[in-house]
C-alpha cells in the first residue's frame, strides 16, 4: 500500500525506514516490558544525523526543512517505533535557532549536531495553569549576574535523557506587565549542573512507556548569560517553536495511521473465516478504507502547515488543523486496526495495543482537541473567545 506522498523526500524514506529495521517489533516490546528508555534507538538516530536534520550545515547540522523533519518522524511511526523519545530535539531547539544568541548558538549547535549533547527537554506546563501558561508560576528573578529560578513544571519529558533543557519562567510579576503574554523569559538550563542543585526530579508512571516528570526549582541558579532572547519576550519565542511541534506531532500522527492502515488490510486479506478472507466483507473494508483516506488527508494538511513554516509565513491555524486532523486520523485507524484483529488485536505480541496506547496520547497532548477547535473558532471564524 503505497502514500501518494512517498515519492516526496525518497531518500529520507528509505534512509530512516532502513535504520529502523533494525529496531523491530521485539526490541520495541522488549522496551515495553521492562519500561526502560530506548537508547540504543535514540543513538542510532543521532548518530546517523537525523536528528539534528533542523540544525543549519553552518553548526554541523543537515540544514534540513521542516517538511524533510516531519518526514522523518513520520518514518519513524510508520516503521512500527515511538518518535516520543526522541522528537523534542527537532521542535525544542528552534527557539534556540531563531531566538538565541550567536554565542548560545556556536557554543551549542555543534555539539547537539555532533551527538554529544541532548536538547531533548521543555519546561513549560504547570500543575496548577496547563495550558493557561500566562498565568505559570514558576518565577525567575535577576540577582547580578544570575537568576534565580523558583517553580514546579509537571509533564516534562525526556529530563533524564537530555542534558539541555529550555524552562519558561516569569520575569516580570503578572501585575506588572500591561498585558498577561508580556513578562514571560526563555532559559537554557544545563541539567547536568542543575539536579541536585536547586532542580529535582519526580518521575510520573503512566499508561504509555513515556519518560516524564514533575520538576521542583527551589532557589536555583543560572548564568544570566542562559536567558535565550530578550528578557520578557519568552511567550513568543515559546508559541513559535510550537507550531514545529504541532507539525511534528502531526507527522508522527499520520506514520501510525499507515502503520494501524497496513496492519488492519495486511490481516483483513489474511485471516479466513467462513472459508473466505475476513476483508472480503464491506464491514470490515469499508472502516480500514475510511482510515486509509483520513489519514492520506491529514498527511496534506502537515505538508501544507509543514510548507508555511519552512517560508516563514503565517501558519498557527494549518500547523493546529494538521494536528487535529492527524490525531483524529491515528485514533481512527487504531480503533479499525483493533476491531480487525478482535482479541488478538489485545495480544502484546501484534504491537497494536502498544501503539494504540501511544497514539491515544495525542488526542490530549500537546494540545488538546477542544483548544486546537478554540483557536480555529476565535482566529479563524473570527468568534467570540470562549475562555
Amino acid at each position: 500500500m503505497l502514500s501518494s506522498q512517498d515519492a516526496l523526500f525518497a531518500d529520507i524514506r528509505s534512509a530512516v525506514r532502513e535504520l529502523c529495521t533494525r529496531f523491530d517489533s521485539a526490541y520495541w516490546q522488549r522496551v515495553e516490558q521492562n519500561n526502560v528508555f530506548p537508547e540504543e534507538f535514540v543513538d542510532a538516530l543521532t548518530k546517523a544525523g537525523w536528528l539534528s536534520a533542523l540544525i543549519p550545515e553552518a553548526y554541523g547540522g543537515a540544514g534540513l526543512s521542516l517538511s524533510a523533519a516531519s518526514v522523518i518522524m513520520e518514518e519513524i511511526n510508520r516503521s512500527g517505533g515511538n518518535s516520543g523519545a526522541c522528537h523534542g530535539q527537532m521542535y525544542i531547539m528552534g527557539c534556540l535557532l531563531r531566538h538565541g544568541s550567536e554565542a548560545q548558538k556556536a557554543r551549542y549547535l555543534p555539539a547537539i549536531a555532533r551527538g554529544e549533547l541532548r536538547l531533548q527537554a521543555m519546561a513549560v506546563t504547570e500543575p496548577t495553569t496547563g495550558t493557561d501558561t500566562t498565568r505559570l508560576k514558576t518565577t525567575a528573578v535577576r540577582n547580578g549576574d544570575r537568576y534565580v529560578i523558583n517553580g514546579q513544571k509537571v509533564w516534562i519529558s525526556r529530563v533524564q535523557h537530555s542534558d539541555l533543557m529550555l524552562v519558561l519562567a516569569r520575569t516580570t510579576p503578572l501585575a506588572e506587565v500591561k498585558r498577561r503574554s508580556e513578562g514571560l523569559s526563555v532559559f537554557l538550563i544545563d541539567l547536568r549542573e542543575a539536579l541536585g542543585r536547586g532542580l529535582s526530579v519526580r518521575p510520573i508512571r503512566n499508561m504509555v512507556n513515556h519518560e516524564t516528570n514533575e520538576l521542583f526549582f527551589d532557589q536555583l541558579e543560572i548564568p544570566a548569560d542562559n536567558l535565550v532572547g530578550e528578557e520578557g519576550k519568552g511567550l513568543r519565542y515559546i508559541l513559535d517553536g510550537l507550531n514545529a511541534e504541532r507539525i511534528l506531532i502531526a507527522a508522527e500522527c499520520v506514520g501510525d495511521g499507515y502503520w494501524f492502515t497496513e496492519r488492519a488490510r495486511r490481516y483483513a486479506g489474511e485471516r479466513r473465516v467462513f472459508e473466505r478472507p475476513i476483508g472480503q466483507n464491506q464491514g470490515v473494508q469499508f472502516p480500514i478504507a475510511r482510515a486509509y483516506v483520513n489519514v492520506e488527508a491529514a498527511s496534506l494538511m502537515r505538508f501544507e502547515a509543514a510548507r508555511r513554516f519552512d517560508a516563514g509565513e503565517s501558519c498557527g491555524a494549518q500547523a493546529n488543523m494538521a494536528k487535529l486532523l492527524a490525531a483524529d486520523a491515528s485514533w481512527e485507524a487504531a480503533n479499525v486496526c483493533l476491531q480487525t484483529h478482535g482479541g488478538f488485536g489485545f495480544a502484546a505480541e501484534y504491537d497494536i495495543e502498544r501503539k494504540f496506547r501511544e497514539t491515544r496520547l495525542y488526542q490530549v497532548a500537546p494540545i488538546s482537541t477542544n483548544l486546537i477547535l478554540s483557536y480555529v473558532a476565535e482566529h479563524v471564524l473570527e468568534l467570540p473567545r470562549s475562555y
